[in-house]
């Protein structure tokens, strides 16, 4: 672990259409900018993963961009996905076995020392989960 980011502040903002490849886009940009920042990749890139697949895939809208927001503080990364689809509000559901999607939330709150969700002005949301590096937890 790099010993500046005890102290450093980093930030990262990126506009990523509501598609797969945007969100395949998102999740490549925050592993270089946590590969710079010195912060460990493991869970964060999954976390990122899931929560920019969710944008694209249920806070879709046309023509309108989904964000992702990256900042430590310390040894703890915030990540956060607003998407401008605010009716549709995440839930942690346990799919039936027989069906092939619908646990990208259930990763986001094994993987996350805690996560959640803010309803800004309407008609957006976002999705937000916070990681200490396993060296301070």
């Amino acid at each position: 672990m790099n010993s500046q980011l005890t102290q450093a502040i980093h930030s990262f903002t990126g506009l990523y259409s509501p598609t797969p490849l945007g969100a395949r886009q998102a999740r490549i940009h925050a592993r270089g900018q946590l590969l710079g920042w010195g912060f460990p990749l493991d869970p964060a890139e999954h976390i990122v993963g899931e929560l920019a697949a969710n944008a694209a895939t249920h806070g879709r809208v046309p023509d309108r961009r989904f964000r992702l927001t990256l900042y430590t503080v310390g040894h703890t990364l915030r990540i956060e996905v607003t998407d401008t689809l605010g009716e549709r509000v995440p839930r942690l559901t346990h799919p039936r076995l027989d069906h092939v999607s619908g646990r990208g939330l259930l990763l986001v709150d094994a993987l996350a020392d805690v996560w959640g969700v803010d309803h800004g002005p309407r008609p957006k949301k976002t999705v937000w989960a916070e990681v200490r590096a396993a060296e301070s937890r």
